[in-house]
């Protein structure tokens, strides 16, 4: 029964949990407010931040799981992808930990941890099973054979879904960050109001710079035209009017076509692949829109669907501990001279 600590800090939340035996005991996350005023995450101020954050956040998961240190097993931390200075503050901790208690280091992938996140609690889906895994950075669909076995079969060729929620709440004169906020006035408006493209890509790829631009001239036009010309563009204050008086069914539209093109995709890469076990998963996965959606295609295509709990959509520390679990079990160690990468391939 492996006690693992494992820490997550790819990008602006400071977490760490603990794992027992693939069982989680606690999960702790200390997310960085301080980004908001700027309207995106500072590299250099969230690595300031983790510094702040990662002592007393280990400290909270593992008096959470009741354990001590010496209890521990091995210590495992996000190695990429993400951004540099975050992650190697997590990495130099976990790398201390690990040396200080002598125990084994176990390095782990970020979008790795996402697709595995679906197997942290009941129902756990069977292996194959195919996983949406949509965030503000990435936006893929992984065929996940088993805890080892995973392969990328379609992927954004240029923006991430996450970052075209947050780039049309920008639009919209929504604060940082602007997803969530969309998500909350869709529930209000009518997702069929307006009309946005869905992009043609060949085969299971991914484009959302498209919409975002279809979205940014229907916003200057206010609303008379998502394309581009003169003729449309709307005065400064023609365009406020326009988006207070019809938020709701803006956010709904632009959510509608969000989720239409992640799950036409999906239900594609089903029908290519025959694998009916379908995951969602990533900070994209905790949008009603879209879990309602993959529910609502599930009964219909006779899938067996698998939405992570809210707590493991996001960034956490608990998705890190269920992949190095498996790691563990498989004897995957790192050594100390390991180093974080921005990027990395599976």
């Amino acid at each position: 029964m492996p006690t693992i600590l494992s820490i997550e800090s790819s990008c602006d939340e400071t977490a760490a949990a603990i794992c027992r035996d693939g069982i989680i005991l606690s999960n702790i996350i200390a997310t960085q407010t301080i980004h908001e005023q700027y309207g995106g995450v500072v590299p250099e101020l969230a690595s300031r931040a983790h510094m702040q954050h990662i002592v007393p956040v280990v400290d909270a998961a593992v008096q959470k799981a009741n354990i001590l240190l010496s209890d521990i097993d091995a210590v495992a931390f996000t190695q990429a992808p993400g951004l540099i200075g975050a992650l190697l503050v997590g990495g130099q901790f976990a790398k201390s930990m690990a040396l200080a208690l002598d125990k084994p280091l176990i390095t782990v992938h970020h979008m790795q941890a996402h697709v595995l996140a679906n197997l942290i609690s009941h129902p756990k889906p069977a292996f194959p099973f195919l996983c949406l895994t949509v965030s503000g950075g990435h936006t893929q669909i992984v065929v996940c054979k088993s805890p080892s076995q995973m392969e990328v079969i379609g992927e954004t060729i240029d923006d991430a879904a996450g970052e075209a929620f947050d780039k049309s709440a920008k639009l919209l004169g929504l604060p940082y960050p602007g997803g969530p906020l969309i998500d909350k006035y869709a529930k209000e408006g009518n997702p069929l109001a307006y009309q946005f493209p869905e992009p043609q890509i060949a085969g299971l790829n991914f484009s959302f710079s498209g919409l975002k631009t279809s979205i940014l001239y229907f916003l200057q036009n206010a609303g008379a035209s998502n394309v581009y010309k003169e003729e449309f563009k709307a005065t400064e204050e023609e365009k406020k009017s326009f988006i207070e008086n019809n938020l709701a069914d803006i956010c709904a539209s632009i959510q509608y076509r969000i989720v239409s093109i992640l799950l036409n995709k999906l239900k594609k890469a089903a029908q290519q692949t025959g694998v009916n076990n379908i995951c969602i998963a990533g900070g994209v996965s905790a949008n009603s829109g879209l879990r309602a959606g993959i529910e609502e295609l599930g009964k219909k295509m006779g899938w067996q669907t698998f939405i992570p709990a809210f707590e493991y959509c996001t960034d956490n520390a608990a998705m890190i501990a269920i992949t190095a679990y498996y790691k563990y079990l498989a004897g995957d160690f790192a050594e100390l001279d390991v180093i974080p990468s921005a990027r990395a391939e599976w």
